[in-house]
């Protein structure tokens, strides 16, 4: 497993998985988007576009999923709270 975790693109990822995902959310995206649309006849602003917007949905996504990361870093532990009430109604 550690040799795995020196190869440089996994080791990228392991440092900056936010914009691993997004990189990775953005491909699969736009394959899915040219092997869909690759016989409609769209221009090449079109696809320009359409790439872009891609890339930004999967950018919206990897932020909003992020956002859950946020919420669990703010929240205190249940147990911990717990045990500090008990603590305070002791000495009161």
């Amino acid at each position: 497993m550690s040799n795995l975790q020196q190869f440089p693109p996994i080791r990228w990822a392991m440092v900056h998985p936010r914009l691993a995902a997004w990189l990775v959310l953005s491909i699969g995206m736009i394959i899915l988007l040219v092997i869909e649309a690759q016989n409609i006849g769209l221009t090449l602003f079109n696809w320009i576009a359409l790439i872009v917007a891609s890339i930004g949905v999967a950018g919206a996504c990897v932020w909003i999923i992020s956002w859950e990361d946020s919420d669990d870093e703010d929240e205190p532990p249940a147990v911990e709270s717990t045990v500090k009430e008990k603590s305070a109604n002791s000495e009161g």
